[in-house]
């Protein structure tokens, strides 16, 4: 595997990097070369201990998703989770994914838990996934997926006013091999509505695939993630600064390795 460095980050345009506990080593993360870290566990019990997030906050700044729907998170109820989390962490406000929810979580009203945990963060970010109009209600920084639809919805955002921040999060894969990002995201993109629709049932999401599923799959991703050389990210990442977006956020798609000299 060729490696790269955390200056190619910046090289291809990204800002800050997305971290799964469940699939990399957080404490590798303060070798990269970025301005921001953004902590995206999956579930209460991947959060990452007040130790391991210091550490990665004396290298970057740090953001952490609070679900605001999950007990330790609800600013409405059991908000216990946050004393584990140093006071100084950046916060990524979301609905929380139903996948990792109870079934009494999942039933709470989203709409009063997020205002009442903006009203308690400062700076925060507000996933849009699912609750665009009530993101956009009550503030904070704009947290979106990259789509197909991106530059339409981001000229729309800045042609009606909204003056605030706008930040894009997308899979990254820094790599010339078209079965490698088919690999690494042609699944992610799969799950992708309008992509899901297009693909003919049962086809392979990855390198396997061939004939038209392979053809959807070879746009989807360069609708849904940021894929090809340092230069033709770039490229992209431009583009989306010039429409508006001011901070990229990229998900090593294939882990940290690549980016660790």
């Amino acid at each position: 595997m060729t490696t790269l460095t955390g200056a190619t980050l910046a090289a291809a345009g990204i800002d800050a990097v997305a971290l799964k506990p469940t699939e990399v080593d957080v404490s590798q993360a303060t070798a990269l070369d970025v301005e921001t870290l953004a902590i995206d566990y999956e579930g209460a019990a991947h959060v990452p201990d007040a130790e391991a997030i210091e550490r990665l906050a004396s290298a970057a700044d740090v953001r952490v998703t609070t679900p605001v729907r999950a007990d330790g998170f609800d600013p409405l109820g059991d908000d216990s989770g946050f004393d584990a989390l140093p006071a100084d962490a950046g916060r990524v406000l979301v609905a929380g994914h139903s996948a990792y929810l109870s079934e009494d979580e999942g039933e709470r009203a989203v709409a009063p838990r997020l205002r009442a945990a903006v009203d308690d963060a400062s700076d925060p970010w507000v996933g849009t996934e699912g609750i665009e109009r009530l993101a956009l209600a009550v503030g904070g920084t704009q947290y979106e997926l990259l789509s197909r639809t991106t530059a339409r919805d981001v000229r729309t955002l800045r042609t009606a006013g909204f003056d605030g921040s706008i930040a894009v999060y997308a899979p990254l894969v820094l790599s010339n091999s078209e079965d490698a990002m088919l690999d690494a995201v042609g699944d992610y993109a799969a799950r992708r509505g309008p992509v899901r629709n297009a693909l003919p049932d049962g086809a392979p999401t990855d390198s396997r695939a061939t004939g038209r599923a392979r053809d959807v799959l070879k746009q989807a991703i360069r609708d849904y993630a940021l894929v090809g050389s340092v230069e033709t990210v770039a490229e992209r990442t431009e583009r989306l600064r010039d429409i508006g977006v001011d901070t990229i956020v990229g998900y090593p798609a294939r882990g940290l390795d690549p980016f660790l000299s």
